[in-house]
């Protein structure tokens, strides 16, 4: 693993705007991931040449890290001004690199030629600029990784020798012969030379991280394994890796609320294809003046015959008027002058009407086309179909009978621990000789799941045992899209998520640790499937403690189920808002996420639900609210005051 601290600069006036989803930051940090590099933060900057400059030099100058790369802005485009800023700093221009980017750009499009990548040091930081196309950044990073080319430079910069990258290329890979002297090239590191081989191919970092499950405890890692992450980066990841489902036809009911649209809906025909009336009255002419007329109805008058002289007809709202009238009259407007009795002298039907008021043309009247017109956009595509119930009401009324959309996700979900109990069966696994606790998180997770429509598998409870975990997650990734899992993700001896992922299924553990509180051993992972729909599904083992468990599916859980389901990037997270903490709150070094009861009075305000210890469910009883409070920063305040104001993530109905 790389202990390089990495800088992402992504340039672009728009993504720094919120106009446009950064891509290449991502991928560049996606890459150096799969490469072994852990520490690495993100910035987004505009086309601001003095910004840009300034960003990079104090980075540099403080030594905070080891590699700056930008990506954007090193075109011939007139805001493309990355190559101005960034040039005037380097003190050692770096031009194999360059020649190296150009070189690897021109392989795949002669319009590389127009690229302006500038590479060099700062004061002890490597700087790299790179194209914004992301195809042309997997391009270049591929190239300034392999070989250990970069590895071997930020050595040399930091005043190695570069021997332990030899060495590891050496001890993975055979050297070429020798005698193939057209591949040998030699490059000058103070009054000394040495030889390096094009032969060589990157050295392999370890990626399994996960210690053996056979092992007895006293074979477990003293110290996680896996790097801690910042919350940013742990979002972005998983915003990153995971791609919507496929998109399928499904019947217009009930049941699609929580779909999302996978294509745009015209309408296909005008609505009201004909004149229709907005009340309920009488339909006449509007040169009809007050007077008494005899009453028609559609049982005595057929819609396509013109209306008799000194009639008007009895329409409902809704209706269609009759031919010849162009006008309603409403009820209210109208006197009952005389009846139509049957046998019995029982008044059945009304004969004659008076009318009050001479009704405009076109008074209360619908016409053709006035709610939709053929081929007009009623719905787009990516639009969630909520559930309450404007766009199904919306496919219904322009006639819709079933409509494309993206599949939503079915959820699998398990707990793990001998010391578990289901509440409606509680059989004891084999224990410690205690009596166990509860599970709280699986009948809490299935109901946040099922609340917001998403159909869940329960796998139930799990025993501390490498072949039942084995059997369990092999029959999520079967019948499900993905898996959610509580407990079994710290330093426990019998903690054996990430082995089984990583060991049994070839799986990929993105993360495994994430600087938040509560949550910090929050775990996701991919693993590979043979078939069904894509390449391999993903699966989410949140922490035993219920309070840590809830937080960590608000905040990471529901943003990729959104992301599978098909939702638009901006909206795949729970929304924030900033209200105003009624109790003063003490902050952490990691971030922290205290459990509040928001209500609208006066102004959005935050009540603390009180202790929150991350065992405590309690703390989750009654909340609406996840206070997302700053970093505990030296020099800084130790709590925030009552009073101040903090961006809150909301999860349920705020109350009065």
């Amino acid at each position: 693993m790389s202990s390089t601290k990495v800088l992402i600069i992504t340039v672009s006036d728009s993504a720094s705007a919120g106009k446009s989803q950064d891509l290449s930051g991502p991928q560049i940090q996606n890459i150096l991931r799969q490469h072994g590099y852990h520490d690495i933060s993100t910035t987004i900057l505009p086309d601001d040449e003095a910004q840009i400059q300034e960003t990079v030099k104090e980075q540099s100058e403080r030594g905070s890290v080891d590699w700056i790369i930008t990506t954007g802005g090193t075109g011939f485009g007139v805001r493309d001004r990355t190559p101005e800023a960034i040039s005037p700093l380097i003190k050692r221009h770096a031009s194999g690199i360059v020649h190296l980017l150009l070189a690897t750009s021109l392989r795949h499009t002669p319009l590389a030629a127009l690229s302006r990548p500038v590479a060099g040091t700062i004061k002890n930081t490597l700087v790299v600029t790179l194209p914004g196309s992301v195809k042309a950044v997997k391009e270049n990073m591929e190239a300034l990784l392999s070989n250990g080319v970069i590895e071997h430079a930020i050595d040399l910069i930091k005043g190695g020798t570069g021997k332990q990258v030899h060495a590891a290329m050496e001890t993975s890979h055979t050297h070429a012969s020798s005698s193939s002297s057209d591949h040998d090239h030699h490059h000058h590191h103070g009054h000394r030379y040495h030889h390096c081989d094009h032969g060589h191919e990157a050295f392999q970092t370890r990626k399994m991280l996960s210690h053996e499950p056979s092992a007895p405890a006293s074979g477990r890692h003293r110290v996680s394994p896996y790097p801690q992450i910042s919350l940013e980066a742990a979002l972005e990841m998983i915003l990153t890796e995971i791609q919507p489902l496929a998109s399928t036809m499904f019947p217009v009911t009930p049941a699609l609320a929580g779909h999302v649209l996978a294509e745009d809906v015209y309408a296909p025909q005008n609505i009201p294809s004909t004149q229709t009336t907005n009340v309920d009255g009488y339909a006449l002419r509007s040169s009809d003046p007050p007077g008494v007329y005899d009453v028609l109805t559609s049982k005595t008058h057929p819609l396509t015959d013109i209306l008799p002289q000194g009639s008007i007809f009895r329409i409902n709202t809704g209706g269609p008027l009759p031919a010849g009238t162009d006008t309603v009259i409403m009820v209210e407007d109208t006197e009952l002058v005389s009846t139509i009795k049957d046998v019995d002298g029982n008044a059945i039907e009304e004969k004659q009407v008076k009318t009050l008021v001479q009704a405009p043309k076109e008074d209360n009247v619908r016409l053709p086309g006035s709610d939709v017109c053929t081929g007009d956009l009623v719905l787009q595509k990516e639009e969630v179909i909520t559930s309450l119930g404007g766009e199904i009401g919306t496919l219904a009324f322009v006639g819709r009978q079933e409509v494309m959309v993206r599949r939503k996700p079915v959820v699998a979900i398990l707990s793990t621990g001998n010391e578990i109990l289901d509440l409606q069966s509680p059989q004891p696994l084999p224990s410690e000789g205690w009596g166990g606790i509860y599970d709280t998180n699986r009948p809490s997770l299935q109901a946040m799941l099922e609340g917001m429509g998403y159909t869940v598998i329960d796998l139930g409870i799990v025993a501390d045992d490498v072949d039942a975990h084995v059997q369990v997650i092999d029959k999520g990734l079967k019948e499900a899209d993905l898996l959610l899992t509580t407990g079994g993700t710290s330093m426990g001896s019998s903690d054996l998520l990430k082995p089984v992922i990583e060991r049994k299924f070839g799986g990929t553990v993105h993360f495994g640790r994430v600087s938040m509180k509560p949550g910090k051993p929050t775990t996701f992972a991919s693993m590979p499937v043979s078939k069904g729909e894509g390449e391999r599904k993903f699966l989410f083992a949140l922490p035993g403690n219920p309070a840590s468990a809830l937080v960590t599916f608000n905040i990471f859980v529901v943003p990729a189920l959104r992301k599978l389901g098909g939702w638009p990037a901006g909206g795949c997270q729970l929304p924030r808002v900033k209200v105003q903490i009624q109790t003063p709150m003490r902050l952490d070094p990691r971030v922290e996420f205290h459990r509040v009861i928001v209500r609208a009075t006066s102004g959005l305000k935050a009540f603390s639900t009180g202790g929150q210890r991350s065992s405590r469910v309690a703390s989750l009883s009654g909340a609406n609210g996840l206070v997302q409070l700053p970093v505990l920063r030296e020099g800084g305040p130790s709590q925030l005051q009552a009073g101040e104001w903090v961006d809150t993530v909301i999860i349920g109905e705020i109350q009065m």
